[in-house]
């Protein structure tokens, strides 16, 4: 089992008047993805930054973790990473 990590960044947008994510954005290193987020929330409602480590021949998930947020964040977000 190879498990691989991968950083992505997940914008959050407002849609009828509700926060909901938008398109995720993957990144190359953990700084980038950090750095990706603090500037798409000063153009966005806010995003988040995030370690997802998986398996690389299944896909399946192993963990996630939030390594910064800005913004607007659903209250939600920290307990829906752990459910996906």
């Amino acid at each position: 089992m190879a498990m691989k990590t991968a950083f992505v960044v997940q914008p959050f947008e407002i849609h009828r008047k509700r926060l909901r994510p938008a398109r995720q954005e993957p990144t190359q290193t953990e700084s980038g993805a950090i750095k990706k987020a603090e500037n798409l929330a000063k153009r966005m409602p806010g995003a988040a930054a995030i370690r997802v480590v998986a398996d690389d021949e299944t896909g399946e998930l192993e963990a996630a973790t939030i390594l910064g947020q800005w913004g607007e964040v659903p209250d939600d977000f920290a307990e829906s990473l752990q459910g996906a």
